[in-house]
C-alpha cells in the first residue's frame, strides 16, 4: 500500500478583516434571534425606556430595533461597525466586573459582515440625527428623535450556506419573540413591542418595576396564580452589623407550585445580575429544591433572579454571553436551593383555605371538637382489615429506624406521632378555633382512603396516607438534623458483599472514589481500587443489597463528580427517610374517628410541604361551592 502524498505547503498569512468578522459571526449569530438579542442588549445599555422590534420574514429580510436611549454621538458613529469597538469596557478591571449587557464589541461588526446594516441615531443634547451605512461607511444627516435605530436587512446574504440552515419564518419569529421575552422578564421598567409584517404580535407596557405584573403579562396570569414568591438574602446582606462587601447575594422571583410543573422545561428562567443565563449550577439547584415534592420527571416552572458582586461571576465565557462561571459555585447553588425550598415550604392551605368569618359556611353548626389525639394510640388500635386492603396493616417503621438510624431508640418513635414535638414544622401549639382552620372540619371518611372536610370555600378531600406520609417524613428529617439545620453524622447501614463487584472505570471515576472515601462510607458504600483501571464494590447499603451494585456505584460516583458531596449525602438520607415515612404512615382502610381526622388536618396545616407527599403526589384537593353549584345546575 502506497503512503499518502504529503499535503502541499501552505504559507502562514493574516486573514482579511472581512473573513475574520464572518468567522466571528459564526459564533455570535446563529439565527435572527441572535441578532435581536445583541441589539436589544445595546438598547438596554443605552438606557432605553421603550424598545420596538420590527421584523420581516421572521427576521431574515429585516430586523429593526428602535429605542429612546442616549444615542450615539456623530463622531463615534464611524467606528461603531469596527471590530472590538465598544463603550462598555476600557481595561481588564472593567472586564472582570462587567455590569452591562454587552461588552465584547464584536456584535455589530459580525452582523455587518453577513448582512446589510445601518445605524440611525441622535444623541442626547444633539439637534441633529445621523445615518451610518454599514456597507459604504457613508454618514449623512437625517431626521429622528433622540435614540437609536439599527436596521439589519437580508441576514446571511454574504454567507448563503448559513441561510439554508434557517427554519421557517414562523419558527424564526418564535425564537425572536422568545429572545425579547427573556429581556422583558428582567426589565419590567422598560416597554417592549414586537411587530411582524406590519402587525403587532407582542406588546408589554412598562410597569414601573412591578415584577409580578410583568410576569403575568409575559407568562400569563396562570403563572402568577400557580406560583409563590421567592425572597432570600445572604447573611452578609442582612442588617445584622456583619456585612462584608463583595459577599452579598440576593435571590428573588417566583417559583411554580409542584402542581404547575410541566412536561417540558420551557418556563425556566434564570437571571444573574439582570442577564438571562443557562447554567447547570442554577438549574440543578432549582430542580433539587423540588426533589421530594415533584412527581416523576415533571419539570418545575420558575423565574429566578440572582444578584451578586460582578467580580464573583465571569460572564466572558462564550461569545453569546449566555453562559457564566461562578467563583464559588457551591455558595450559589446553596443560595438558590435554600431560597426555592423556603418558598415552597409554607403549606398552601394557609392561603388557599383561609376561612372568611362572614361566609355562611363559617356559621354552620358548630360541633365541639376534642383536642388533637395522640397518634401513637391511634396507630396502636387494631385496623379493620378487608379483602380489598390495598396496604399492609402492620407498620414496619420500628424495624427500619432501628436498622438505619444508629442511636435512635425504637421507644422514641412515639415522638413521631405527637403533633407538637417538632418546632421546625409546627408554628403554633395551641389548637386554633374552627373558624381559623384552612383545611376545615372533618365530616367523614370515604372508602377508608379519603377524608372529607368542610371549610369556608366548600369541600376538601384529603388522601390520608399521602398526607400522613409527608408529616412523618418532615418529622424524621427534623430528627435527623441538628439545631443548626445540618445533617447529623449518621451512617447508613451497609452490608458487605460476599464477592466484590468489579467494573472498568474511567480516570474521573477512579479519582472520585479515592477522594470521597468517607462520603461513600457514610452512604453505606465501600469502593476501592482493584487495579489502576478497575474499581471494586465491597459493600452496599443494606436496604439496596439486592440491587445492581455496579450501577449504584457508577451513579453515586457520577453525582459526587458533578455536585457537592454534602448534597449527595443529604439526598441519600432523604430518600431513606422517605421510604421509612411511607411504611410508617397510616394505611388505607384504617378507620379513623372524627377527632383523629381533625388531628391529621391540623398537622397538615402546620407541616412544611404538606401539599405533596414524598413522591410528589398531591395530598389534598378542594371543590368550591361554585363548582358544586355547576354540577347541580343551581342558579340557572
Amino acid at each position: 500500500m502506497n503512503a499518502p502524498a504529503p499535503p502541499p505547503r501552505r504559507p502562514i498569512r493574516e486573514l482579511p478583516d472581512a473573513l475574520i468578522s464572518q468567522i466571528a459571526a459564526g459564533e455570535v449569530v446563529e439565527r435572527p434571534a441572535s441578532v435581536v438579542r445583541e441589539l436589544v442588549d445595546n438598547a438596554l445599555d443605552a438606557g432605553a425606556q421603550n424598545i420596538t422590534l420590527r421584523l420581516q420574514a421572521g427576521g431574515v429580510r429585516l430586523i429593526s430595533v428602535e429605542d429612546d436611549g442616549m444615542g450615539i454621538l456623530p463622531g463615534e458613529l464611524p467606528i461603531a461597525f469596527k471590530r472590538h469597538a465598544t463603550s462598555k469596557i476600557s481595561d481588564l478591571n472593567d472586564l472582570e466586573s462587567v455590569s452591562t449587557m454587552g461588552f465584547r464589541g464584536e456584535a455589530l461588526a459580525a452582523i455587518n459582515s453577513i448582512a446589510d446594516c445601518a445605524i440611525l441615531s441622535r444623541a442626547t443634547g444633539q439637534s441633529e440625527a445621523f445615518l451610518l451605512d454599514g456597507r459604504t461607511g457613508e454618514l449623512r444627516q437625517v431626521a429622528r428623535a433622540q435614540g437609536t435605530t439599527v436596521e439589519v436587512k437580508e441576514l446571511f446574504y454574504s454567507t448563503p450556506a448559513r441561510r439554508k440552515f434557517l427554519k421557517t419564518d414562523a419558527t424564526e419569529l418564535a425564537h425572536c419573540i422568545e429572545a425579547v421575552r427573556r429581556h422583558a422578564l428582567a426589565r419590567p421598567d422598560v416597554a417592549f413591542a414586537i411587530w411582524h409584517e406590519g402587525k403587532v404580535v407582542e406588546q408589554w407596557r412598562a410597569c414601573g418595576g412591578d415584577l409580578d405584573r410583568r410576569l403575568a403579562d409575559v407568562l400569563g396570569a396562570d403563572f402568577l396564580a400557580r406560583s409563590v414568591a421567592v425572597e432570600w438574602h445572604s447573611a452578609d446582606q442582612r442588617a445584622d452589623g456583619s456585612s462584608q462587601e463583595g459577599r452579598r447575594m440576593r435571590v428573588w422571583g417566583r417559583v411554580g407550585i409542584p402542581d404547575a410543573a410541566r412536561a417540558r422545561a420551557d418556563q425556566q428562567f434564570c437571571y444573574v445580575n439582570g442577564r438571562f443565563v443557562r447554567d447547570k449550577v442554577l438549574t440543578h439547584a432549582a430542580r433539587s429544591a423540588f426533589e421530594d415534592v415533584l412527581h416523576g420527571q415533571r419539570q418545575p416552572i420558575y423565574a429566578l433572579y440572582l444578584e451578586m458582586d460582578p467580580t464573583r461571576v465571569d460572564v466572558n465565557v462564550h461569545p453569546t454571553k449566555i453562559e457564566v462561571r461562578f467563583r464559588d459555585s457551591r455558595e450559589v447553588h446553596q443560595a438558590v436551593r435554600h431560597a426555592t425550598e423556603d418558598a415552597l415550604a409554607a403549606p398552601r392551605a394557609q392561603a388557599a383555605g383561609a376561612v372568611v368569618a362572614s361566609n355562611p359556611l363559617a356559621a354552620a353548626s358548630e360541633v365541639p371538637v376534642q383536642p388533637a389525639p395522640n397518634w401513637t394510640q391511634a396507630l396502636q388500635n387494631t385496623p379493620q382489615r378487608t379483602p380489598g386492603n390495598l396496604y399492609a396493616s402492620q407498620s414496619p417503621i420500628a424495624f427500619h429506624v432501628q436498622e438505619s438510624l444508629p442511636g435512635q431508640r425504637v421507644s422514641d418513635l412515639a415522638a413521631l406521632w405527637q403533633p407538637a414535638d417538632s418546632p421546625r414544622i409546627e408554628t403554633q401549639t395551641a389548637t386554633p378555633p374552627q373558624s381559623d382552620w384552612p383545611l376545615g372540619r372533618a365530616l367523614a371518611q370515604l372508602q377508608g382512603i379519603y377524608i372529607l372536610a368542610e371549610n369556608a370555600q366548600g369541600l376538601v378531600v384529603v388522601d390520608m396516607h399521602a398526607a400522613h406520609e409527608r408529616i412523618v417524613y418532615e418529622r424524621l428529617k427534623n430528627q435527623w438534623t441538628d439545631a443548626e439545620g445540618k445533617a447529623q453524622t449518621h451512617r447508613i447501614a451497609s452490608q458487605p458483599l460476599l464477592i466484590p463487584a468489579t467494573f472498568a472505570c474511567s480516570d474521573a471515576e477512579a479519582a472520585t472514589a479515592e477522594a470521597h472515601v468517607d462520603t461513600l462510607r457514610a452512604l453505606g458504600l465501600e469502593i476501592s481500587a482493584f487495579s489502576p483501571r478497575t474499581l471494586a464494590v465491597r459493600a452496599v447499603p443494606t436496604t439496596l443489597a439486592q440491587g445492581d451494585a455496579v450501577a449504584l456505584a457508577r451513579s453515586v460516583l457520577s453525582e459526587l463528580e458533578q455536585h457537592d458531596a454534602s448534597t449527595v449525602v443529604q439526598r441519600a438520607h432523604n430518600e431513606l427517610l422517605a421510604t421509612m415515612a411511607c411504611h410508617g404512615a397510616v394505611r388505607a382502610n384504617r378507620r379513623l374517628t372524627l377527632d383523629e381526622m381533625n388531628a391529621l388536618l391540623r398537622d397538615m396545616e402546620r407541616t412544611e410541604r404538606s401539599d405533596q407527599c414524598n413522591h410528589g403526589r398531591p395530598t389534598w384537593r378542594s371543590v368550591t361551592i361554585a363548582d358544586l353549584d355547576k354540577l347541580f345546575l343551581r342558579g340557572r
